[in-house]
């Protein structure tokens, strides 16, 4: 039997395997609610043999919501999401959600105001003008942080995971290409942490002696001007002494590098079809090769990094990036992670663990043309081998890149 099907724990929590759905942003909500949709994607994976799975991306107010398909993570929601962690449950797996703040990432007309990041600017991705928070701010969303994890809790979750990396909220105060203050919350690093740690001591408190956390942050941020390893390790040491159950080790940059996170090539045309916006669509048609470069995709593309977090921390790490196969899987907890976390393989294959548990050498059918990706900013995440008539030039789009990847 593979370490990979023997249970674990993430803190008070017991995961009957170490296999996690990882909070990759669904994009099945509804004016910021859950769905029918949403629950029956993760009574799937659930019912596929996961050992706990995570909502993605909710946000802890109105200022952190990126989209209307994102959860906004507040107490009118909570039955709602009941039924979701009860029929997670019911299915034998733990039920996690994600929560953070988008900063920067955003527009006026969803969050309810001006966008606020760690330093005043513009974001050219939604465009708009972008204002730096206040110090009396930072406190309340802090407690907000912690809100949202006894919302969690009355909801029925067992986990909680913070985003504090990918370029959002937390992040662009721990990155130099960011953060910008001339407070006690900006230049070196350690000023820099300062509002990770406010929010994490709110965390912490909140989950009290029952519920697990886990926090994702970066490696890397994946461009020149970003974080770099020595300075993530550091990152990641504060996360451990602030008491932090678990880390999710990623690595990339919404704003700047968003492919480093999940690697492989955009399908911009893809991408564009869904948009409503027809400047955005004609305008991210024209650049977008520029603005979303590819970076090339191979199997367990962050586990050189990984590896060497691995030797600096005590904590139970989570390994994503790349896992498609059992042989993958195996291999991260081989190598010493406690947990692996997948995100395109559940969505290719909700049943993927099962499948993984009844043959040893078991691989995904994803073949990595991020189509999936391409229509969450605009529609739910989906795959496009689970969809029919699809339109000529996606699939025209679909091919070329797959011809790149080499997989025809």
């Amino acid at each position: 039997m593979s370490n990979l099907f023997t249970p674990a724990f993430i803190g008070p929590v017991a995961l009957r395997n170490r296999t996690i759905r990882s909070a990759a942003f669904e994009g099945m909500g509804k004016n910021n609610n859950p769905t029918p949709m949403l629950r029956d994607y993760h009574l799937s994976v659930a019912q596929g043999g996961v050992g706990m799975t995570t909502l993605a991306y909710a946000g802890i107010c109105r200022s952190a919501l990126s989209f209307k398909t994102q959860l906004w993570l507040r107490p009118k929601i909570v039955p709602s999401l009941r039924e979701i962690t009860d029929g997670i449950h019911s299915h034998g797996a733990k039920a996690s959600i994600q929560i953070g703040h988008c900063g920067n990432m955003t527009h006026p007309s969803t969050a309810g105001g001006i966008p606020v990041g760690a330093s005043s600017g513009f974001n050219l991705y939604s465009p708009t003008i972008v204002r730096g928070l206040r110090k009396d701010e930072l406190k309340t969303l802090a407690r907000q942080f912690g809100d949202a994890v006894r919302t969690a809790r009355d909801a029925g979750f067992d986990c909680v995971e913070v985003h504090a990396g990918h370029g959002y909220l937390i992040s662009q105060f721990l990155s130099p290409y960011t953060n910008h203050r001339q407070d006690e919350f900006g230049g070196p690093l350690k000023n820099r942490m300062r509002f990770m740690q406010m929010c994490m001591e709110e965390v912490m408190k909140a989950a009290g002696s029952d519920m697990g956390i886990l926090v994702k942050t970066n490696m890397r941020d994946g461009f020149k001007g970003g974080l770099e390893i020595d300075d993530c390790m550091t990152v990641a040491q504060e996360i451990e002494r602030l008491g932090a159950h678990a880390i999710v080790l990623s690595g990339g940059f919404v704003s700047k590098a968003p492919m480093y996170v999940m690697r492989g090539e955009m399908p911009i045309y893809a991408m564009t079809y869904y948009m409503k916006q027809w400047w955005l669509k004609y305008g991210v048609r024209a650049v977008g090769k520029h603005m979303i470069p590819k970076s090339e995709f191979k199997e367990m593309y962050f586990l050189d990094d990984a590896l060497k977090f691995r030797k600096a921390l005590s904590l139970p790490l989570v390994y994503v990036g790349g896992v498609v196969s059992r042989e993958n899987a195996d291999k991260a907890i081989d190598s010493g992670f406690e947990f692996v976390q997948m995100g395109r393989a559940l969505l290719n294959e909700p049943d993927f663990v099962n499948k993984m548990r009844k043959v040893g050498n078991h691989r995904c059918s994803c073949d990595h043309v991020n189509y999936c990706i391409a229509r969450m900013y605009s529609r739910e995440m989906a795959c496009h081998k689970h969809l029919d008539n699809l339109p000529p030039k996606i699939l025209k789009e679909i091919a070329n890149i797959k011809k790149n990847n080499g997989k025809v």
